[in-house]
């Protein structure tokens, strides 16, 4: 009993309320590993099994996220009214709901990007290479294009009638607006990421089981609640690319640069915030 309540007592005290600050907290000891930064061109890559199994993985999950999503945005669209569909929440829960399921399948693999913002930002984290990046965009595209797709197939009519799920700015908004809050929200949501599968937070906080999938699909739905309205919510270039090709109007290119400027900037002010200024890896002492 005596040793049980050494244990709990050494437990509590593990992380102290008040972290030390300044250079005090890098010369504590760690009790984790960075993984360190990923180099730009890594030898072997391409001939590697695992690099081409996780494009497939990215492919595949785009794909299903497409799918999924979009079908959802059709059934709401073809409702009489909001009330007799899942209505914006429904739409907001099928985007956060498949990212979750969907990394939580992938991480292991690709790790879960199903994004070309959120690989972009872990790119600029050195997180991943340049190929891997670049193949990834080029799967979660064509992932896209293909769920896309389907649903079109299956309900053309009324895909092209009812938008086809394309990003637009909604009319009120100038686009400036639209551009604002495709910063913002994939600001929210890499930033996420990069919270939840940051391994020196796992560390410290390795009392709280939190499930990292759990937290970004969260963020996904949260974003688009608040953006739908707006410009349908990207945050995602590849979402946006795909649906609008496949739509095929010309009024779904109208502002297809904020879709992809706008994700990229985000993602890459969530990796600068998340660097520089969570992590101050550029002031880390160096051993």
């Amino acid at each position: 009993m005596e040793g049980k309540e050494e244990d709990v007592r050494l437990g509590a005290n593990k992380y102290s309320e008040r972290q030390p600050l300044g250079t005090a907290a890098q010369t504590r000891e760690k009790d984790y590993k960075d993984s360190g930064p990923a180099p730009l061109f890594e030898p072997g890559e391409l001939a590697s099994w695992s690099f081409w199994r996780a494009g497939i993985a990215e492919f595949m999950a785009t794909f299903l996220f497409l799918y999924v999503t979009i079908l959802t945005v059709m059934g709401v669209k073809r409702s009489p009214s909001m009330c007799q569909s899942v209505g914006i929440q429904g739409i907001a829960w099928s985007f956060g709901g498949m990212i979750f399921a969907l990394v939580y399948c992938t991480a292991g693999i690709s790790g879960g990007h199903i994004n070309p913002a959120v690989t972009f930002g872990l790119f600029l984290a050195r997180k991943v290479s340049l190929p891997r990046t670049v193949f990834y965009m080029i799967c979660q595209c064509l992932g896209a294009m293909c769920g896309a797709g389907v649903v079109k197939g299956m309900q053309k009519g009324m895909y092209e009638v009812e938008g086809g799920g394309a990003n637009l700015v909604a009319h009120g908004y100038s686009k400036g607006d639209g551009l604002g809050a495709e910063i913002v929200g994939t600001f929210v949501l890499v930033y996420t990421v990069f919270s939840a599968t940051d391994a020196k937070r796992s560390a410290r906080d390795s009392h709280v089981p939190v499930l990292a999938p759990l937290p970004i699909g969260f963020a996904v739905f949260l974003v688009h609640l608040a953006t739908i309205p707006i410009t349908g919510t990207g945050i995602n270039p590849a979402r946006s690319l795909g649906v609008a090709i496949i739509y095929g109007r010309s009024h779904a290119w109208d502002d297809r640069w904020i879709f992809w400027v706008g994700p990229l900037v985000g993602a890459a002010l969530a990796a600068i915030y998340h660097q520089l200024i969570i992590r101050a890896i550029p002031f880390k002492s160096r051993s």
